[in-house]
This record gives structure tokens, C-alpha cells and sequence, in this order.
């Protein structure tokens, strides 16, 4: 029986939010009252993610005296620059950028922009994809990103498009296996839109390179609430342990699920075969992914898995 990662890693959970915002930018309060409230109901580290455009003046939040030994803060942005394919700016979440890092560059797109982010170091994400409407067009301009934000509770809360799975999925589909799912708050502090979503990274320190190589490296999971303990696989059967939730589940690349429902679940042995067995066809999906959702609605959701183990 084999653990994979990140529970099969050295160290512990971090709990982080990648995607906020202050008054630098379009949010409500100022940057150090939003990371003061994230450090007072528990989290671990936060990042701004102020709009990086003209608009603004290009704003990266120094949250540096925010730093110490119980607590830190990734430096960061929401990058901006033209057009998706429904013809609107993009918005691309990077973590771990320079504080001198350069504004938009004229006739530089939205891929370009997140590539040289990248370039600086930079975790990239595709933001909040359907309330931006993105196509697998979209997806695949930005196919260096390291992952997709596959919840973001400000848009859920807001409209209704705070899920991003449909575009992770077809891209893992497509064979982008490098691909992790991020959940965040994008708060701006004007609704009840944070401390919704966040992300729980294994890392052996506190230290922001630390977690941003861990981010990187896609050791995490996303959650609004639920907690996974463990995953193991054994043979053709999954091995889940949890916090207690009513539904854990695994799904696919194709429309197979495997599940256990009850009242106040902590584990589950979901089998892998149920996963190749298609209705009217045979096909057999080379990743799946696990899904834990708690009495309250609540979820957690695992980074993709693929089967080969690579």
C-alpha cells in the first residue's frame, strides 16, 4: 500500500490564499487590515494579488513585515493584459514575483505577460475561468500555467461562476498533465466573499520559497472546509482518509465515478475499476482525481492523479 504525494511527503499542511485584494487596487480595505484578518482566523499565509494594470499603477503589495516565524506572505499579482478568446483581458494569478517586476509591455498579450512571470520565478494560474468565460482555446494558450483555479469563492458567491473544473479536465484530457487545481477567495473584502477557498500545501517549512516550490510542484490540495488525511493506492482500489464528510468520491476523464455516501465519513476503499467501465463505449481515463464533500456542502478536491504515477 503506497501513499502518494503529498501525503506520502516529509513535513505539514499549510493553509494559504493565493487571490485577495486591497485598496492598491479595487478592494475595500488596506493591504495590511486583509492580511491582519487572514492571520487572525488561522491561515497560515496569504498573497495580494492586486490587478497589475494601468489602471492602478501597477501595484505590487510589499507584505514583507508581515513575515515571520507562525506566519508569512508570498509576494504576488493579478496579471491583465489583452484578449481571451470572448475578447475580454485576461486574468492570470502569479505567485512569487519580483517587487520591481515590470508593468505590461506594450502589444504584450495575456500568455506573454504570464510566460515572463513564469520566466521571474512566478507559480502561474489560470484565474477563475468560468466567470471569464474561457474556451479550451484559452486553456491552451496559457498550456505552461501550472494550474487552474477550480474554485474561486468571490465569483461564487457573486454569480454563480466560481468553478474552473470544466477547463482543468479537457486540458488533462488533452494530455497537460502538469496541471494542478488551486481554490482561493479572489476577496475584496465589499461581500461576504472570503475565507471561502484555500489551498493546504505540504512543505517541510514556512518559508515562502519553500511553499512556492511546493505550489510548483503541485503538493497541495484545494478545500472549503473538508481535510484529507491520506490517499493511498493499492492494487486497483483507492484508499481515502478524511475528516468527517457525508460523500467521497473519485471521477475522471470521462462521465465514470466511484463513490461512497453516507453520515459523517472518515475513509473509504473506492475501486478503479469502476472508472473503466464506460456505458456504450471502452475507454479508460488516464488520471482521476478525489472529491470530499462534508454535511454543509462543503468540498475538497485532490490534484489530479495519474495512474501511470508519473
Amino acid at each position: 500500500m503506497a501513499s502518494i504525494s503529498p501525503f506520502s511527503l516529509p513535513g505539514r499542511f499549510w493553509r494559504g490564499n493565493l487571490h485577495t485584494h486591497s485598496n492598491l487596487s479595487d478592494g475595500a480595505l488596506p493591504p495590511d487590515d486583509v492580511v491582519n484578518r487572514y492571520k487572525a482566523v488561522g491561515y497560515d499565509f496569504v498573497m495580494m494579488s492586486e490587478h497589475f494594470t494601468h489602471h492602478f499603477n501597477y501595484p505590487i503589495a510589499n507584505t514583507l513585515h508581515h513575515r515571520g516565524n507562525n506566519f508569512t506572505t508570498i509576494i504576488g499579482a493579478e496579471l491583465h493584459a489583452p484578449v481571451t478568446s470572448a475578447g475580454e483581458w485576461w486574468h492570470i494569478v502569479a505567485a512569487g514575483l519580483p517587487l520591481d517586476f515590470a508593468p505590461v509591455k506594450k502589444g504584450e498579450t495575456g500568455p506573454e505577460i504570464a510566460h515572463r512571470a513564469k520566466e521571474a520565478g512566478a507559480f502561474i494560474g489560470i484565474a477563475h475561468p468560468s466567470w471569464s468565460q474561457l474556451t479550451i482555446e484559452d486553456g491552451r494558450a496559457l498550456d505552461f500555467a501550472h494550474a487552474v483555479e477550480i474554485y474561486n469563492h468571490g465569483c461564487a458567491i457573486e454569480c454563480d461562476r466560481g468553478e474552473g473544473f470544466y477547463l482543468l479536465d479537457q486540458m488533462l484530457n488533452e494530455g497537460h498533465r502538469h496541471l494542478t487545481a488551486f481554490a482561493t477567495d479572489d476577496a475584496h473584502f465589499k461581500v461576504p466573499d472570503h475565507f471561502g477557498g484555500w489551498v493546504n500545501v505540504k512543505a517541510e517549512s514556512l518559508y515562502p520559497d519553500v511553499l512556492l516550490q511546493a505550489l510548483k510542484d503541485g503538493h497541495y490540495y484545494a478545500s472549503q472546509g473538508p481535510q484529507f488525511q491520506d490517499i493511498r493506492i493499492e492494487g486497483h482500489e483507492v484508499i481515502v482518509t478524511c475528516s468527517p464528510v457525508d460523500t467521497i468520491a473519485i471521477l475522471c476523464g470521462i462521465s465514470r465515478t466511484a463513490q461512497v455516501v453516507g453520515r459523517a465519513i472518515t475513509s473509504a476503499t473506492l475501486s478503479l475499476k469502476k472508472l473503466e467501465d464506460g456505458w456504450m463505449m471502452e475507454k479508460i481515463s488516464p488520471w482521476f482525481r478525489v472529491v470530499l464533500i462534508d454535511h454543509a456542502g462543503k468540498r475538497a478536491w485532490s490534484n489530479p492523479i495519474w495512474l501511470d504515477g508519473k
